[in-house]
């Protein structure tokens, strides 16, 4: 739905979404070998909701820095800027401001970070403190009547939140969707755990909101339709509420079959989806390939002092076979630098990312997100820091330089070519075969898809099996594919691990980030001192 609010006047809005640091997910390396088509990661599926809950008469634009930034003529255009971020986008944000008021332009900001510390925002002549609501319709009135930057900053906060069954399907007509990596779609708000770390409980509850099965297929029509291939559940847990998880699967199997499975389905959820084995087999039938699993660390008193019990329900690495025996890939987040950690910790890591042969692990340094149980504890001990040159705003335990150190072994081992191809090849012969065999689409066969397949399939082979450096660790994995016919997982494979081990590099070079929550962007001189 729109906006209940009936303007008087026409208005041009102009949204213009903040790019990300760069990340080990971000995959920014993996770009270059799909040609000028893939620009960015995901499309930013907040501010797409608010430019399609806009009013219909007006006249709206949608740029997405991640692919291109909004020139000095777009700004210019526009009756007021809409933008929207998350912490780690703050500086980006003011830059977006700062812009913005050079050519006299009001800015709304609004968001995750915003709702969780407006004020960190003092520049922005509009606040939008809350989700998608009352908030949003009193702003929408704003923006009708206002003429110009107001004389002091105004606040809006939302007080009854717009129900996610009444959530408009985002504006996908405004971006142009095949740019993206991957596309995204949300089916719940919030999870029932509390995870010492997580800022998800405060920002959107730990009763999981929900739209309809009706709707999350509407938006895969529109997706489907757009040419996209894979969708990512951005939920915060897919599985928060388990009983709706099992409402919506078997439509999405049926939408599947009714399609001819045109989309591969990714998803994030708690380790303990491994215990329910109904879902598993329903994930497998509806073509989920990958779940995110936030394991963090193979510790269990670890696990236990972050409050992240959920993933001690099963032994870790069975949990992780759980999910490989049902055909999806595992992708875990680690943190260094807990309250737990020893020097041991590192090996244990190690060990475990071996032992569970996880291609694609997030390692990060812990960075304490404002107004989490973390964060107020370290504040109650005095040992929240200032955000600076560190890659932490934590007083560690045991030396930042010790952390970093283990940071730095953590990635290296992971994504050494060979041991990384070797988990990859792990996963493609045991974890991709037992996936669903899926009925030729054509859509997905379709010559422009059959094309730009072996474009990519193309540039694989000569900037990676001819002129890359570890052209023969990919020969190992790429031959016996190609005699196969194997075509999709060695692109997959292929890309991926390009990202992760130009990525690692970029880190152990002082180019890449080490926590993807900290605002500083790493330079040469900081890697040095650490």
């Amino acid at each position: 739905m729109r906006t209940p609010y009936h303007p008087s006047s026409r208005r041009r809005v102009l949204c213009v979404f903040p790019r990300y640091a760069k990340s080990f997910g971000t995959f920014q390396h993996a770009y270059p070998l799909f040609g000028k088509r893939v620009r960015a990661f995901m499309p930013p599926q907040g501010l797409l909701v608010v430019a399609s809950y806009l009013p219909g008469s007006w006249e709206v634009r949608f740029i997405d820095e991640n692919a291109g930034a909004a020139t000095d003529a777009d700004l210019r255009w526009a009756d007021v800027v809409l933008t929207s971020g998350m912490h780690i986008q703050r500086a980006q944000i003011h830059e977006i401001t700062r812009r913005a008021h050079l050519l006299d332009r009001p800015v709304v900001v609004g968001g995750p970070s915003v709702s969780a510390c407006p004020e960190y925002y003092v520049d922005a002549d509009v606040l939008h403190i809350g989700e998608l609501g009352d908030a949003t319709d009193r702003l929408i009135e704003w923006i009708d009547g206002a003429a110009a930057r107001p004389p002091a900053q105004l606040r809006f906060e939302t007080r009854d939140r717009l129900s996610l069954a009444d959530f408009p399907i985002p504006a996908y007509d405004l971006i142009p969707l095949r740019q993206y990596f991957i596309a995204n779609v949300q089916y719940s708000s919030g999870c029932p755990y509390s995870c010492e770390f997580c800022d998800i409980p405060a920002l959107y509850g730990r009763n999981p909101r929900l739209k309809s099965p009706e709707q999350v297929l509407a938006e895969l029509d529109r997706i489907a339709a757009a040419g996209a291939t894979s969708v990512y559940f951005v939920d915060d847990n897919f599985i928060g509420n388990q009983k709706a998880a099992l409402d919506l699967l078997p439509r999405l199997v049926a939408w599947q079959e009714e399609h001819r499975y045109p989309l591969r389905f990714a998803c994030e959820a708690t380790l303990n989806i491994a215990k329910n084995e109904r879902v598993l087999a329903l994930m497998r039938e509806a073509g989920f390939v990958t779940v995110f699993c936030g394991i963090e660390t193979p510790e269990p008193h670890a696990l236990h002092s972050m409050s992240k019990d959920q993933n001690l329900r099963m032994p870790l690495l069975e949990a992780v076979e759980r999910i490989n025996s049902y055909g999806m890939e595992v992708v875990s987040g680690m943190i260094l630098g807990l309250d737990t950690d020893t020097p041991e910790t590192t090996e244990r890591i190690i060990a475990f990312i071996r032992a569970s042969r996880i291609p694609l692990l997030t390692i990060n340094i812990l960075y304490a997100l404002p107004k989490t149980p973390l964060w107020r504890r370290l504040e109650s001990e005095g040992r929240l820091l200032p955000d600076g040159d560190r890659e932490s705003n934590v007083a560690f335990r045991i030396p930042y330089e010790t952390v970093m150190a283990m940071w730095r072994r953590c990635i290296t081992a992971a994504y050494e070519p060979e041991a990384l191809y070797e988990r990859f090849a792990w996963q493609v012969g045991h974890t991709f075969r037992r996936r669903k065999a899926y009925p030729s689409n054509p859509r997905r066969a379709s010559w422009s898809n059959v094309r730009m397949g072996l474009a990519i399939l193309g540039r694989v082979l000569w900037r990676i099996g001819v002129v890359g450096d570890y052209r023969r660790t990919f020969w190992r994995l790429a031959w016996p594919a190609l005699k196969r016919g194997d075509i999709e997982p060695l692109i997959h494979v292929a890309v991926v691990s390009h990202h992760l081990i130009e990525f690692t590099r970029d880190c152990l070079r002082g180019g890449g980030e080490s926590s993807f929550y900290s605002p500083v962007t790493p330079t040469a001189e900081t890697a040095a001192a650490v």
